[in-house]
């Protein structure tokens, strides 16, 4: 099949969007990507990218059409507003230009919804299927998580995120919870498909590597690796940090990654006198997560208190128990249920933090086998229910079966 997939992000930015385009051209399908100048998450274009430069380039046989865009700068207000507008009117701009013919049109939906509107003309222009994959649900998480609340925006957004479902030959979601809470509002039930995320093949479990574990500090060690945002309730963690340290127990809270609420969370680490215990090791290459994940004692994930994230999986999740590492989750909802589900370790209710702490001390006080047991467990569901294979094969099944309406 030619597949042409619209996503703002791609190669050299680091989202799950890369390894699908992979997977599909390894499988044999010619793949169009239509994104953006990358300038995630640094703000400014990268290394060799300029606003004009680069407009066409082939990676890994995969042909990638990039349009101009504004950075998005410190992710805030309005730049982020001209980073998600310009993207969807210099894409939809260029898909007149873009050569055919294609089998397939997937919208790889993470944030902004806007880049619905390049799919769609790319719909109409092919006259071919187009298959919209959600990854955060809009302009929900745009509130959740963005603290956004200006309500005439979120309407207008509301209204064409329903344009766009309204128009989609099929609906991807990446969780189950999805489902429902889109039926809700009014999309046929017939065109939604369950498709999990799954993993880069170098998600898989590793001994420890002294290169990597000289990095960490000594005792218990509780990792958390991604984006330190509005969304991972951060505050959360910290106060949780605090009950367990005041009890004397030598549990260090490692983090990597970065993000707009790193400098708030350190700032509140200090005012609570736990600088001793939080260590800020900043971000790696996603292949390397997992020796990292290797030389720490569990896994962390955090989503604050919201009915939307309580319908996501996030994708680290998959990650960790590729990795065969217990968890420990400040989470609620459909992710929660996989976990304890998989067995793979504890879970607490978003924002308690005293039910969070009462689960570390838990788990530090078990025995390493027992917390080898979460591990094993969670890596054979991994197995059964994201690898890859799996995943990809759905992927390929629904792509064969599909006609434009």
């Amino acid at each position: 099949m030619r597949i042409l997939v619209v996503s703002q992000y791609f190669w050299p930015e680091n989202f799950r969007v890369n390894d699908l385009c992979l997977e599909l051209n390894d499988r044999g399908h010619n793949v169009t990507v239509l994104t953006g100048k990358p300038n995630y998450p640094i703000g400014t274009f990268s290394t060799g990218y300029t606003f004009f430069n680069k407009s066409v380039e082939l990676w890994n046989g995969i042909k990638i059409i990039r349009v101009p865009l504004i950075p998005r700068g410190n992710g805030n207000g309005l730049i982020l507003l001209l980073n998600y507008l310009s993207f969807a009117f210099f894409s939809t701009y260029k898909m007149f230009f873009i050569k055919g013919p294609f089998d397939k049109i997937i919208v790889y939906q993470l944030s902004p919804a806007t880049v619905g509107i390049p799919g769609l003309v790319a719909k109409k222009r092919f006259k071919v299927p187009l298959y919209f994959y959600i990854q955060d649900l809009w302009p929900e998480s745009l509130s959740d998580a963005g603290g956004f609340k200006v309500k005439l925006l979120l309407k207008m957004v509301n209204n064409l995120m329903n344009y766009f479902y309204a128009k989609s030959d099929v609906i991807l979601v990446q969780s189950n919870g999805f489902i429902e809470f889109l039926v809700n509002k009014g999309v046929e039930k017939n065109k939604i498909k369950y498709l999990p995320n799954t993993v880069e093949q170098f998600y898989k479990p590793e001994l420890i590597n002294e290169n990597y574990n000289q990095k960490f500090p000594n005792g218990f060690r509780v990792l958390f690796a991604g984006n330190i945002g509005f969304a991972q309730d951060f505050d959360t963690i910290i106060k949780a940090a605090k009950l367990v340290d005041e009890k004397g127990l030598a549990i260090n809270w490692v983090v990597l990654g970065d993000g707009r609420g790193k400098a708030l969370a350190i700032e509140k680490i200090k005012s609570l006198n736990l600088v001793h215990r939080f260590f800020f090791l900043g971000s790696f290459p996603s292949n390397e997560m997992p020796f990292f994940f290797a030389c720490a004692d569990v896994l962390l994930v955090s989503l604050k208190k919201s009915l939307i994230f309580s319908l996501t999986i996030p994708s680290k999740i998959q990650s960790y128990l590729a990795c065969r590492k217990p968890i420990i989750a400040n989470i609620e909802g459909i992710a929660a249920s996989t976990i304890l589900e998989a067995k793979a370790g504890l879970c607490s209710e978003s924002g308690n933090f005293q039910f969070l702490a009462n689960n570390i001390e838990t788990l530090y006080n078990k025995s390493i086998s027992e917390r080898a047991e979460y591990a094993v467990n969670g890596y054979d569901f991994f197995l059964e229910n994201f690898e890859r294979t799996i995943v990809y094969n759905k992927l390929e099944m629904y792509l064969k079966l599909t006609n434009a309406k």
